[in-house]
């Protein structure tokens, strides 16, 4: 079969932009597993290599900032911050999609326009609400916030693919007496399972990865999710960044891994609700 010149070039781009991305991957992990006097002179010298495991095991029980107790925290907040805004915005989503009612429209162009919103800008006004409430340095205050956030992007996204749904289910169960929240999770629902695997995969990996929230509501040591511990590996007269390498993939690894096991429907749902099925 003949090729196209168009698919050729296509791929070369695809594969030149991959390894652009990859190439920076590939000198974190070199300092993680190497020793650092090997990598002093460039990653890419092999003339001595020694690969271990050792900045792994430092990074995860450190003396200061051990993150495995980061992780764990992490997975305190990532977790619930996930499903929450899934459920509330796979309802509302619905709603938007099915059902007509007064300002619709308008309620929804309100939605989209919070999407633009930086988190900057309403930094000051979160923190002094979640003091006014007592839950600064709780990790429920991170929890509303994240799933308050993500709201937005996740009403947008189900309410899309929910309009790509087949209606005639939905209305011959009707006529068999089910109620729309029997419809919705006994039928649309279980239809709407590559989007959420794609909502989850998205949601999950913004918030494992939130930095700057974090920062500003969780404050004990004990507490300090694994982005958080990260800067404090660095002690004061010495930087080891061998651990702080090892540190950086093993925190990577967990959304890495997510989107491994939910690939599958990932793609499915990011391709759901732009193309009919």
């Amino acid at each position: 079969m003949k090729i196209r010149k168009s698919t050729i070039i296509v791929h070369i781009i695809a594969w030149s932009v991959a390894l652009i991305w990859i190439l920076p991957f590939l000198g974190v992990l070199m300092a993680a597993i190497r020793p650092f006097p090997e990598i002093l002179h460039g990653w890419w010298n092999f003339a001595e290599f020694n690969p271990s495991l050792k900045n792994f095991v430092e990074a995860w029980s450190h003396s200061s900032a051990p993150l495995g107790q980061g992780m764990l925290n992490s997975f305190l907040v990532a977790i619930p911050s996930t499903l929450i805004p899934m459920f509330v915005a796979s309802l509302t989503g619905y709603g938007f999609a099915r059902f007509s009612f007064p300002i619709r429209d308008y309620i929804f162009l309100t939605v989209v326009l919070i999407m633009a919103l930086p988190q900057q800008m309403i930094a000051v006004p979160i923190f002094q609400i979640m003091t006014s409430l007592g839950l600064v340095n709780n990790y429920i205050s991170l929890i509303l916030v994240h799933s308050a956030w993500g709201l937005a992007w996740i009403i947008l996204f189900m309410r899309n693919f929910f309009l790509r749904l087949p209606i005639e289910i939905e209305e011959a169960a009707k006529v068999d007496g089910a109620s729309d929240f029997k419809i919705f999770y006994k039928i649309v629902l279980p239809m709407a399972l590559p989007a959420l695997a794609s909502v989850a995969v998205l949601q999950f990996m913004w918030v494992w990865n939130d930095f700057f929230l974090a920062l500003i509501l969780i404050q004990s040591p004990d507490k300090l999710l694994a982005t958080q511990r990260i800067p404090l590996m660095r002690e004061v007269h010495h930087v080891d960044w061998s651990v702080l390498s090892a540190a950086s993939i093993l925190v990577m690894l967990v959304p890495i891994l997510i989107y491994v096991l939910l690939q599958k429907y990932y793609i499915r749902g990011m391709i759901g609700w732009t193309v009919k099925g």
